[in-house]
């Protein structure tokens, strides 16, 4: 019977650690909620989109036009550029730098070699 008493007395010592203290943010009750979500209840929806990409932009590595929801995308010092073919944006990611930022160079024209 003692056994009994001391094991409900752990539960309930580990079910109120749960439940208000150190594992509260695993049920879902942790501080800072409110916080984080500013108090705006459409911030608090987990579907809720908080960036829309143009419908168009310019390729940086050869200066197309393309159209974002076909592009091959990549990230970059937190901005989101979009390429018109997957060697352009390997191209890229080899050396953004030269791409964006103060000492780009620009789109860079690619010339290719025909025989006939």
């Amino acid at each position: 019977m003692s056994e009994l008493l001391y094991f409900l007395i752990w539960a309930a010592v580990i079910f109120v650690m749960l439940r208000f203290g150190c594992g509260a943010h695993v049920m879902g009750h942790g501080h800072g909620k409110a916080e984080r979500d500013g108090g705006d209840p459409q911030r608090r929806e987990a579907g809720t989109l908080r960036w829309i990409p143009p419908a168009e932009d310019v390729d940086p590595v050869c200066g197309k036009t393309v159209s974002t929801a076909a592009a091959k995308p990549s990230v970059h010092a937190g901005s989101v550029y979009y390429f018109c073919s997957r060697d352009c944006r390997e191209i890229f990611e080899a050396a953004p730098e030269q791409y964006v930022g103060p000492a780009a160079q620009g789109p860079q024209l690619r010339l290719e070699n025909s025989h006939g």
